[in-house]
């Protein structure tokens, strides 16, 4: 099975029309496009009854204390946890591309809406919603995507992969407001195949020249 995206090349930085936060003007951060990457894969195996979508970031800090402070960076030895930014299980296993933008166009404070979505699909919850749970203003059920937004003050580049899993189920065993976590786990006995597609993303200007 193969995945891929015109969006960028594999392993390459991730524009920022395709994150949810970028470096603004004035030398601080803000919101971005957040419109979602095109995809596309072939070579799907026989057997196939539907197709899952998890984007999950794998540098993400496992400590908040030195998070998005200007007076030092987060430490690159720091332990690292899973940030997922995509969850989608039941697409078609006919379906062959995913458009640029069909899912996501711009940043929704409080969250899309969920879990039903385009295709017959099923959105999941991205953990902005574990992020903003104490914000005010944000706060929310965040289903769908919604793109990078690392720590402006991370020693670390972020690494963001978006896996395609062909499944021999129709319907993906999980149900209401499913996170990433439970999706991988549910899918696990049925997944046919799986592709990769990866980019990079950084908020640092230090890391960026």
């Amino acid at each position: 099975m193969k995945l891929w995206s015109d969006s960028w090349i594999n392993g390459e930085r991730i524009p920022a029309k395709y994150a949810a936060g970028r470096l603004d003007a004035a030398g601080g951060v803000g919101f971005s496009d957040n419109v979602n990457p095109h995809l596309a894969w072939s070579e799907i195996p026989a057997g196939t009854r539907s197709l899952a979508l998890i984007c999950h970031d794998f540098d993400v800090p496992s400590r908040g204390d030195d998070v998005n402070r200007a007076d030092r960076e987060v430490p690159a030895d720091l332990p690292r946890v899973d940030f997922f930014h995509w969850v989608m299980v039941d697409l078609p296993a006919t379906l062959g591309r995913i458009a640029e933008g069909e899912f996501s166009r711009g940043f929704t404070p409080r969250g899309k809406s969920g879990p039903a979505t385009l295709h017959g699909a099923r959105h999941g919850l991205n953990d902005y919603t574990g992020w903003f749970a104490d914000d005010a203003e944000r706060s929310g059920d965040y289903f769908g995507y919604d793109g990078p937004f690392p720590p402006f003050n991370d020693s670390l580049v972020h690494h963001y992969v978006f896996t395609l899993y062909a499944l021999s189920v129709a319907r993906a065993p999980v149900e209401g407001s499913f996170t990433g976590p439970q999706v991988r786990q549910a899918i696990y006995p049925h997944v046919l195949a799986e592709a990769t597609h990866s980019g990079t993303y950084t908020l640092n200007r230090r890391l960026l020249g």
